[in-house]
């Protein structure tokens, strides 16, 4: 028993440092600063670093009232949590070619299956969002979210060197 509560007060007590380690000025930083913090980071705190980032970002976007901000941090994390898992649940082919007729058709049913599931989970939330903000800013979340998932594919693309990455930015 002991050693459980040990444990749960090491995990506490590296919970707290880590949250005490990120009180830096991102905004203010020099971005060769902000990337070799977070190149030091383990993946299990840049994923943590991300989803604050998402979080905070969220909130201000949609000018969640200072009354309401935890409630939707809670629910935005659990929602995008919910949408990641099924996101998980599908397996995808490296090389559509080499599948059978019957193999693609299998994983084609499955994507559309994957895909109810998420928007199912949307429209859940989309309930549970609205007891917390406005109908209109549900709607401006989803479209935010849009948004910095095109963002990051664009930045995906632009490291890699695709071809896309040489059209024009408006």
């Amino acid at each position: 028993m002991q050693k459980i509560l040990l444990l749960g007060v090491v995990l506490l007590s590296s919970q707290i440092t880590f949250a005490q380690e990120q009180r830096y000025d991102w905004k203010t930083m020099k971005p060769d600063q902000r990337k070799e913090i977070i190149q030091k980071m383990n993946p299990k705190e840049r994923t943590m670093l991300l989803n604050q980032f998402r979080e905070d970002m969220m909130v201000s976007e949609l000018d969640v009232p200072k009354t309401n901000e935890e409630e939707f941090k809670t629910l935005y994390a659990e929602y995008q949590e919910k949408q990641a898992a099924i996101k998980r649940k599908f397996k995808s082919e490296a090389d559509y070619e080499s599948l059978s007729d019957d193999e693609a058709t299998k994983q084609l049913n499955q994507s559309f299956e994957i895909g109810q599931e998420l928007l199912d989970n949307r429209k859940m939330y989309a309930q549970k969002f609205m007891q917390v903000i406005k109908p209109q800013q549900v709607l401006q979340m989803y479209q935010t979210e849009g948004k910095m998932r095109n963002k990051i594919i664009d930045k995906k693309q632009d490291g890699l060197g695709n071809p896309s990455s040489q059209r024009r930015r408006p």
